[in-house]
């Protein structure tokens, strides 16, 4: 169930070869060699090999701590992706269709793995994570700016009257800055149950039980 509106509080190697014009040099009788004949091999000789430039592609730089979030293209849900120290998670959710995701970042890019072949690669760098979300059989694209909190991924866990209940939910700012949107879904033991409004840092209340969701910082040890 999706909730959208504001709320209070988401090289190559390049080797220089030279172009060498090397002396031709008339071959005198043996012990017949003059001085000058000399000096022309010798310059020839120390001219004739080329010094190789070694040249290696660096490394593009990969965020230690950063939150991106935004729209996913041609879908019209959120997507929202945390780095922090070369770990990443992930979330995708349009109000009916969720998939949470895990992986690594390293050299500027980011590559996860959710359940059933559900993936999401991505390029960060230029304040953004641009890539491919791919769930259920069907890819799309997605550009996600940087974001600050309160805007972000959240969770919520908790066992009630023997029942597992979870929730997910992504905070971003509107595109006219006027507030927030939030997308999210709540589920009882993988069955869909209404999801809750989100006020970041306060508790919200799930099938009669109050459960304090948890932004990134507070889970992404438990899912990596």
């Amino acid at each position: 169930m999706s909730r959208l509106g504001p709320i209070i509080t988401l090289s190559a190697g390049a080797v220089l070869v030279a172009g060498l014009g090397v002396a031709s040099v008339a071959a005198a009788p043996a012990g017949d060699v003059t001085g000058a004949d000399v000096a022309v091999q010798a310059e020839a000789t120390s001219t004739s090999t080329p010094t190789p430039i070694k040249s290696a592609r660096p490394e593009r730089p990969t965020p230690v701590k950063a939150d991106y979030g935004g729209y996913v293209k041609g879908n019209g849900g959120l997507i929202a992706i945390s780095v922090r120290d070369g770990k990443v998670v992930g979330y995708f959710c349009d109000g009916k269709t969720e998939a949470w995701f895990k992986g690594r970042a390293a050299d500027g890019k980011a590559g996860l793995k959710g359940f059933g072949g559900a993936s999401v690669t991505a390029s960060l760098g230029g304040g953004k994570a641009t890539g491919t979300l791919a769930v259920g059989g069907r890819k799309w694209t997605f550009s996600a700016p940087v974001v600050k909190k309160p805007s972000g991924l959240y969770r919520a866990t908790a066992q009630v009257r023997g029942a597992r209940i979870r929730a997910g939910w992504i905070v971003l700012p509107r595109p006219d800055g006027d507030g927030f949107v939030q997308v999210g879904v709540a589920a009882q033991d993988d069955r869909p149950i209404p999801t809750p409004t989100l006020t970041p840092g306060q508790p919200v209340v799930v099938d009669g039980a109050q459960v304090q969701p948890q932004d990134v910082d507070g889970f992404i040890e438990e899912m990596s």
